[in-house]
């Protein structure tokens, strides 16, 4: 997520009301999770595990719970808690605007789109031309939505992260200030929801189709020309290459990739990243040939056993 202006380390620090290292006029240009920022963006680290990862990560900013030796060419905000601070950011970069019409005036809507009643159009979408959406669609602030797109009945686009920091006194949720971006010629069936970024873009590519009661997690990126079959569940970022198929009841974990052109059968857990142009089968997922033989194999055991007897 970029800032609307430049600021100055200084202007953030001050912002969260906390100490910097580094040159007071150092540009922040905006921020962003880990795995998408970019020089002049912030990151936040409050583990010691993950330190190295986000000192060594694009980012030019690091806001961190512990003084440290700060990496050349770069600066820090030292917090208590980077995790609320993060979320004053969001909250103050991009704070939610409450609506009162179905439709925001707001919202840019492209020549011979047709929306079906009751459905909600919040802030700053875009959504191009020659679009059908079906009744009872909501589409939350900033989402943009291509040509040629067809959403059904029901499907929620722009709900925020699944993204919890475990408290003593409950779940502490990271605001979501990102974006669901929808390329052209796009199809999504009904009752899917497609959660937005936490500060980038969660992203349906070209040509792609989704089948009804589908999940896609935040910050996932969904490539051109995939089919993903119903109740599949994609958790956050999440990389699918493009022509990848994925039949029905199909859950993925989060952060892996799945390759161009793989076709993942029905009911298997993707619980780690796969080759593209394969086929594959059960949990753990493995190569579809190999698992079913596996299976065949042990239809064969109570033979087996009874020629032991």
């Amino acid at each position: 997520m970029k800032f609307p202006k430049v600021h100055s380390l200084e202007e953030i620090a001050n912002l969260l009301n906390c100490e910097f290292i580094g040159d007071k006029n150092f540009e922040v240009l905006g921020m962003n999770e880990i795995h998408v920022v970019e020089p002049g963006d912030i990151v936040f680290v409050d583990h010691p595990k993950y330190y190295d990862k986000a000192l060594q990560s694009a980012a030019t900013i690091v806001l961190i719970n512990k003084k440290v030796d700060c990496p050349e060419g770069k600066a820090l905000l030292i917090s208590d808690d980077p995790f609320r601070d993060f979320n004053t950011l969001t909250k103050h970069f991009k704070p939610f605007q409450f609506a009162n019409v179905a439709i925001s005036p707001t919202a840019n809507i492209g020549e011979g789109t047709v929306i079906q009643p009751n459905t909600f159009i919040g802030n700053h979408v875009k959504i191009g031309k020659n679009c059908l959406i079906h009744s009872n669609v909501s589409i939350y602030d900033h989402t943009v939505i291509g040509d040629n797109v067809i959403i059904h009945a029901g499907t929620i686009l722009g709900a925020d992260a699944f993204y919890y920091k475990k408290r003593p006194e409950g779940f502490d949720q990271l605001i979501s200030g990102g974006r669901v971006v929808i390329e052209n010629n796009v199809g999504i069936g009904a009752l899917c929801t497609i959660d937005k970024g936490v500060t980038g873009d969660t992203t349906i590519g070209e040509g792609t189709k989704i089948d009804n009661q589908v999940h896609v997690g935040h910050d996932s990126v969904i490539g051109k020309k995939c089919l993903i079959a119903s109740q599949t569940g994609i958790a956050g970022c999440v990389v699918i290459e493009d022509e990848v198929t994925i039949w029905g009841q199909v859950g993925t974990t989060s952060g892996i990739t799945i390759g161009a052109k793989a076709v993942i059968m029905g009911q298997t857990g993707v619980t780690k990243s796969v080759e593209g142009g394969k086929s594959y089968f059960g949990t753990p997922i493995e190569e579809s040939r190999e698992k079913l033989k596996q299976l065949a194999n042990i239809k064969k055991i109570p033979e087996i056993l009874n020629k032991l007897k």
